[in-house]
């Protein structure tokens, strides 16, 4: 015989974990997300965690993390996943320009279902890469009050319209992103302060031998030239005893970015003591070295220095040149070599470079 049904359902929990599966799985998510990027201080791996999770959770067509640039009062693009993604990187804008910028200003998030009935949309964006907006949401990545910049997620991946769900889960990344953001980002600071002369601002003479540590290593084992340009100004003691010591800081300064902007962005620029700076050049032989010493001895000797105090005075300076393997088998006899040819120089006549 057969009972009436009661109306009530046959399985109540399994009706519950039903409704409750999204949930659970959005919170897994969540989790795994806060896990992820709070495992790491490379602002790279952080930048990479947040890029893999927005495409895979919200699947947006176009999408950009912009940071901000608290003396500029500026955002810049620092991803720009899409279509036309590429044409944007460049682009700045003003604290308050478009959704990004009023989201940052703010520090509230916006949902946008039609970009053409928002006043407050700039279409700056669209025309340099050629996307055409529909929807936007935009969040502001905070944290301790403070705004590092906005995620902008423009169309979704079937051009509909983004939801108050969408949102959420959007908001709740950016929380996530902000504190694993500002934690690599501090770590960074920390990071430079230890490897930067607080003068110049190039790579102090720790630094220096780190760098020489790791690209020796590399040089043996993939039989590549490592060169070292070394460097002493002639006669700074004279600037110092005419000018004053904080003119000579000036001038070692002025020199120091004199040389960061005649070498390659992968040499390294460093202050090695005193009046000293030595270039390190991977991959590079000693006849290339060569001349590009003799480059930073002709725009040193043809730049006038202190000109904002109205000195503008003329320097020269003496160089040495040696590499590994050519001249020297390891640190210390390079560093020796490249120094004992600058003061071959020194006694010579100064004003030139000279090879081990």
């Amino acid at each position: 015989m057969n009972r009436p049904d009661s109306g009530k359902p046959k399985n109540p929990d399994k009706v519950l974990t039903e409704e409750q599966s999204g949930r659970l799985e959005q919170l897994k998510t969540f989790n795994e997300i806060g896990k992820a990027l709070t495992s790491s201080l490379d602002l790279k791996e952080v930048l990479k965690v947040v890029m893999e999770q927005i495409s895979g959770l919200l699947k947006p067509r176009n999408w950009s993390l912009l940071l901000l640039d608290s003396e500029k009062k500026e955002l810049y693009f620092e991803i720009a996943v899409g279509e036309g993604a590429e044409k944007i990187r460049d682009l700045r804008l003003k604290l308050g320009e478009g959704i990004a910028g009023w989201v940052a200003k703010e520090g509230k998030p916006l949902l946008v279902p039609d970009v053409d009935k928002e006043p407050r949309f700039s279409t700056r964006g669209d025309k340099v890469s050629r996307f055409r907006t529909k929807s936007i949401i935009c969040v502001p990545m905070q944290t301790r009050g403070k705004c590092l910049g906005a995620i902008e997620l423009l169309n979704t991946a079937e051009d509909g319209i983004f939801s108050e769900e969408d949102l959420l889960i959007l908001t709740t990344l950016a929380e996530y992103a902000a504190i694993a953001i500002e934690n690599a980002l501090l770590f960074d600071k920390v990071e430079e302060l230890t490897i930067t002369d607080d003068l110049t601002h190039i790579y102090n003479s720790r630094h220096m031998h780190r760098f020489l540590d790791y690209e020796l290593s590399r040089a043996s084992r993939y039989d590549y030239h490592l060169s070292m340009i070394f460097m002493d100004l002639d006669f700074f003691k004279d600037i110092n005893d005419k000018y004053g010591h904080i003119s000579g800081s000036r001038l070692l300064a002025e020199v120091a970015q004199l040389i960061v902007r005649n070498v390659r962005s992968a040499d390294a620029v460093c202050r090695y003591g005193g009046d000293e700076f030595v270039v390190l050049m991977p991959e590079t032989p000693k006849d290339k070295a060569f001349l590009v010493a003799e480059k930073i001895k002709n725009v040193i000797k043809e730049n006038l220095f202190l000109k904002e105090d109205g000195i503008n005075c003329r320097i020269t300076v003496s160089i040495g040149v040696a590499s590994y393997p050519r001249d020297a088998k390891d640190k210390l006899e390079l560093i020796h070599l490249a120094d004992r040819a600058m003061y071959a120089v020194k006694n010579r006549s100064r004003d030139g470079v000279e090879m081990a």
